[in-house]
C-alpha cells in the first residue's frame, strides 16, 4: 500500500488525518533526509505494519542505506530511552535519577548520519512515546546544533500526523478482523 492508497482508506471520521498526511512530506526549511527519516522513525515507533510499509516504500528513493538504518535506530533506542527515562522523570523518589542507567546507548554517539538530524528524528519518536524529559533533551541539542524552531515543530507535526495515522488504521482493522 502507498501514502496516496493509506490516504484513501482512512475513514470520513478521519478527514482531517487524511488533509494532514496529504501535506505530510512538504516541510519548509527542512531536508529530505530530515523529513523522511523523522517519518519512517516515527512509523516505526507507532507499530503499524500498513503504514510502515507504506512510509518505507516513500522514503526509499529520499534516504541514503545510513540514513535509513539511523531512522529505525532512533526508534529502536527511544523506544528504551523514554521508557526509562519517563520512570525517572515520573517516580517520586528523586534518587532513581541519580543512578548510573546501565543502558547501552552507542548510536546516539555515532548514528551513522549528520547527529542534528538523528536528534531530530530521536525528538519526534520521543513526542510519540512521552518522554518530557527526553524530548527537552533533544530540543536543545537541536538547538545548540542551529535548527530552527521551524524544523523542530515540523518534526513533530511528522510525528503527531503518522501516530495518529497508524492509530486509525489499527482501529479499523480491529473493527474488521
Amino acid at each position: 500500500m502507498s501514502i496516496a492508497e493509506i490516504k484513501d482508506s482512512l475513514p470520513a471520521y478521519a478527514k482531517d488525518l487524511k488533509l494532514n498526511l496529504g501535506t505530510l512530506f512538504s516541510n519548509p526549511g527542512m531536508t529530505d533526509q530530515q523529513v523522511y527519516g523523522t517519518a519512517l522513525a516515527c512509523a516505526y515507533a507507532s507499530r503499524n505494519a500498513k503504514l510502515l510499509r507504506a512510509v518505507a516504500a516513500e522514503a526509499a528513493g529520499k534516504l541514503s542505506d545510513e540514513a535509513l538504518e539511523a531512522a529505525k535506530g532512533a526508534a529502536a533506542i527511544m523506544g528504551m530511552n523514554n521508557i526509562y527515562y519517563r520512570f525517572t522523570h515520573l517516580v517520586s523518589e528523586k534518587e532513581y535519577a541519580t543512578m548510573p542507567a546501565r543502558l547501552r546507548m552507542n548510536i546516539i554517539g555515532k548514528p551513522g548520519i549528520d547527529k542534528a538530524d538523528f536528534e531530530l528524528f530521536s525528538l519526534a519518536v520521543s513526542a510519540i512515546n512521552g518522554c518530557g524529559m527526553c524530548i527537552d533533551s533533544h530540543e536543545k541539542v537541536l538547538k545548540q546544533a542551529g535548527l530552527n524552531k521551524e524544523a523542530v515543530q515540523n518534526a513533530v507535526r511528522i510525528a503527531s500526523v503518522i501516530h495518529a495515522v497508524a492509530a486509525v488504521l489499527d482501529a479499523e482493522d480491529a473493527l474488521e478482523g
